[in-house]
Formats: C-alpha cells, sequence, structure tokens
C-alpha cells in the first residue's frame, strides 16, 4: 500500500457521534470511505456542466439498462469520477450498486505479473505472495450485506478469496503480535485489525467480488474485505501485511472514524449488522 501512514492533522475540535456521522453523509462518501482528502487534487480536466448532465441521464439508464450497457456505464463512471472536483458522479447509480472514490489522485495499475503482497513484520516466515500464489490456496466465498458508515448498503454481496486467518497461519504470528496492520498501493490508505479480529472467518484477502475478478476501480486485484464492519475497513488495492504490537489508526481513523467500526455499533448509527 504505501508509505507509512500520513501525517497526523492538527486535533479537531470535539466532534458528537451524530454530528460526526451529518459530517459524513454531507461528505458523500465513496465505496470506500468517502470524500477525497483537501490535499489530493483531482487529475485530469475537470468536466463541465454538458458531459455531468448527460452522465445523470446515463446513470438513470444504467437502473433499468442490459447488464453489458450497466458494465459500460461503470467503467465510464469510473473513469470520470477522479475528473470531478464536485463529488457528483459519485451520487450517480450504476448496476453494482457502489459509488467510485479514493483519497488520492490517482492510483497506479497493478496486474498479474507485477502485483506483490508481502506479509511481514512480528512474523516468524515473512512471505511475499504473487496473484497467482493466493489464486492457488483454497478459496472463501462468502456473502453478506456491504454497508457504508454513510447509509448506503448494496445487499448480498458476494466476495471471495484467501481468508486472512490462512495467511496470518502460514506465516507465524509472533506471540509478540497484537494487531495486523494494511497498507495500499496507492500510496496511501492503510487500516489495522487486532489480531483477534484478523483471524475471524469472515475476513478474507479478496479476489473476486460479485463473482468477477476485482477491478481496479474496486480495489483489484487484492483488497482486504472484512464482512461485519463498515466498508471503510476493506481496504482496496492491498499490497502490505503487518503485524505490529498495538493498533495504529487507519487513514480515516486519524480523521475521526472508529477503529472498531462494527456495523450498528460504531460511528455514532445503529445500522442492523450485516447478514
Amino acid at each position: 500500500m504505501n508509505t507509512e501512514r500520513p501525517e497526523r492533522p492538527a486535533a479537531p475540535e470535539p466532534e458528537t457521534p451524530k454530528a460526526r456521522a451529518a459530517r459524513a453523509a454531507a461528505a458523500e462518501e465513496s465505496e470506500e470511505a468517502g470524500p477525497p482528502t483537501e490535499s489530493a487534487a483531482p487529475s485530469g480536466t475537470p468536466i463541465g456542466r454538458r458531459l455531468l448532465l448527460g452522465t445523470v441521464g446515463l446513470g438513470a439508464l444504467g437502473v433499468v439498462a442490459a447488464p453489458p450497457l450497466q458494465r459500460g456505464l461503470e467503467a465510464f463512471l469510473g473513469g470520470i469520477s477522479g475528473k470531478d472536483p464536485t463529488g457528483l458522479t459519485s451520487l450517480l447509480p450504476n448496476g453494482g450498486g457502489f459509488r467510485y472514490y479514493s483519497v488520492t489522485a490517482s492510483v497506479p495499475n497493478e496486474n498479474a505479473t507485477d502485483y506483490r503482497l508481502k506479509i511481514d513484520g512480528l512474523v516468524d516466515h515473512p512471505k511475499t505472495y504473487t496473484l497467482a500464489d493466493l489464486r492457488a490456496l483454497p478459496q472463501t466465498r462468502l456473502v453478506h450485506d456491504v454497508q457504508c458508515v454513510t447509509g448506503w448498503r448494496v445487499p448480498k454481496t458476494p466476495f471471495e478469496g484467501v481468508r486472512l486467518s490462512t495467511l496470518l497461519e502460514d506465516a507465524g504470528v509472533s506471540s509478540a503480535a497484537g494487531a495486523v496492520r494494511f497498507s495500499c498501493f496507492d500510496g496511501a490508505y492503510t487500516e489495522s485489525l487486532t489480531v483477534d479480529q484478523a483471524r475471524r472467518s469472515d475476513i478474507l484477502v479478496a479476489l473476486k467480488m460479485q463473482d468477477k475478478p476485482l477491478s481496479h476501480d474496486h480495489g483489484g486485484p487484492v483488497r482486504l474485505y472484512v464482512a461485519p464492519m463498515y466498508f471503510y475497513k476493506s481496504a482496496k488495492w492491498l499490497s502490505g501485511i503487518t503485524l505490529t504490537k498495538e493498533v495504529r489508526p487507519g487513514y480515516w481513523e486519524e480523521r475521526g472514524y472508529d477503529v472498531d467500526a462494527w456495523v450498528g455499533k460504531s460511528n455514532g448509527r445503529d445500522d442492523e449488522p450485516t447478514s
């Protein structure tokens, strides 16, 4: 994933859970965790009014369109969302029910040839996996609702991949380790879990979503999937798994989100747990 966590901003004034949820909703959070950072400059040329209005029409059409047109629409929206400084394209519906965003201006593409996932830190046997290595391991398919902390939900979404617990067992977790830190090849996003959380059977290093290989826009070729927590915990573009002594807050936790993001029990929300 990247470098060490971004420089921590000055501590904001205390914020109530209700105010935090309202702020997040107003910001039109993304598929993974929200709006771009204030310092992230959009790449390319901002979209114009005509294109935006045309895109609104396409978004409405995508709701009732045939699957091939829906897939094309999703690719189109993914391509222009990074050039839209207003964030309005993230509001448009698409066939998959997800919204597009990242916290950086651009994210490099990695494929089966150059992708690597490293496991290091407090482990007995540091590992490096290629995409082929991960595909050769036993695969687990989970179907749960995906819940964003701003309130939108995509029901019964299949994810498939390798249980994180399997990779941790192969690496040999040191008795000194208390947490797992995840880094991403976008160079900015990070996440973390306790070791006990990471060993749950419903947490995957995912290679597929909705029964298709993970696309770049959805965090491919490999992403984290944390089924029982809000979706910002499911880091896209996964490249590193590091065992540490204690939990270090991830990208959005440094900006006010809960570290333990159980659906319905954190971030001031009362959503039903994912099913």
